[in-house]
């Protein structure tokens, strides 16, 4: 057990999270051959195999599924050491991996990676987008240094900074302009198309409008914003969106936009850490950066 190295530990956790071996290869930026052999070594050291190859993807054996837990751990504990020892003895700099939700990402994130160069010089930032779901899971699992994301998440062991709140708009085909801006019972009773499911800023919309969980069966779904308004630009229905989406999402499809009326539906922005974190006074200073970025995205919206 003495060759085992964490190099070895990083290409298994990969392997064990992809269940592939070219993707995990990929991952870990290196050949797949390599990534074979190093499995090899790895399990001739454990004395036992901890992969069983198929056809189309990787299992683990049970030897395996337990080494993988005891596996994150240590490659957790080597990475939190790490980021310790980076707190306190020099500016942030290395990896920081960064999750967005995203409804946020495509309107927000280009700011902040720019915030974050120009403040930190050293800092390498590793952007994830995905549903917020998602983006917990890997948070706690460590693979994530912080996530923006949608508040509250509820999480005891994490961490929760309101960066600020940000309106819903109703977006309507271009004819609809003159019209009385609805009323959130009167949307119901309109094609309303949303997020599928999964998106945290589909169940916001849904409460705004107050929908029980058997009614939305006539709710038309895409799979981005930008999808629901080219869906309203050809007059299939209307949709809500975030006030920070409006300027990019609206410029090339005959839509109009329109304020709700009070109280109108409003969302928490914030950024969330593991409490444990040992760069958690980095991150105060990240999302005071976030929170100019979208300060500078609101003037342009």
């Amino acid at each position: 057990m003495d060759s085992i190295t964490l190099r070895q530990l990083r290409y298994f956790e990969a392997l064990a999270q992809h269940g592939h071996f070219g993707r995990a290869a990929e991952a870990c930026a290196i050949s797949q051959p390599a990534l074979s052999l190093q499995m090899k070594a790895l399990e001739d050291a454990v004395g036992s195999p901890l992969v069983e190859k198929g056809a189309r993807q990787v299992r683990l054996t049970d030897l395996g599924e337990a080494f993988a837990v005891r596996a994150r751990d240590i490659l957790r504990a080597v990475d939190e050491l790490g980021e310790f020892t980076q707190s306190r003895v020099g500016p942030f700099t290395g990896r920081f991996r960064l999750g967005t939700i995203p409804t946020i990402a495509p309107y927000l994130l280009p700011g902040v990676i720019k915030a974050l160069s120009q403040r930190f010089a050293g800092l390498d930032v590793l952007p994830r987008e995905a549903i917020t779901q998602k983006l917990i899971a890997t948070l706690l699992d460590a693979r994530l240094d912080a996530a923006i994301v949608a508040l509250p998440v509820s999480e005891p062991s994490l961490h929760e900074e309101h960066l600020f709140d940000e309106e819903f708009l109703l977006v309507r085909p271009s004819s609809d302009a003159r019209k009385p801006v609805p009323e959130p019972a009167n949307l119901r009773e309109m094609r309303l198309l949303l997020l599928e499911e999964g998106h945290c800023f589909r169940d916001q919309a849904l409460s705004y409008c107050r929908f029980t969980p058997s009614a939305p069966r006539s709710l038309m779904e895409g799979s981005s914003l930008s999808t629901l308004v080219q869906m309203v630009a050809a007059g299939i229905g209307v949709t809500l969106i975030p006030e920070m989406a409006v300027g990019i999402e609206t410029r090339s499809a005959s839509v109009s936009v329109a304020r709700l009326p009070s109280p109108r539906p409003t969302r928490k922005i914030g950024m969330v850490w593991r409490k444990t974190s040992p760069i958690a006074g980095h991150l105060l200073q990240v999302a005071t950066l976030v929170r100019k970025a979208a300060r500078e995205r609101g003037r342009k919206t």
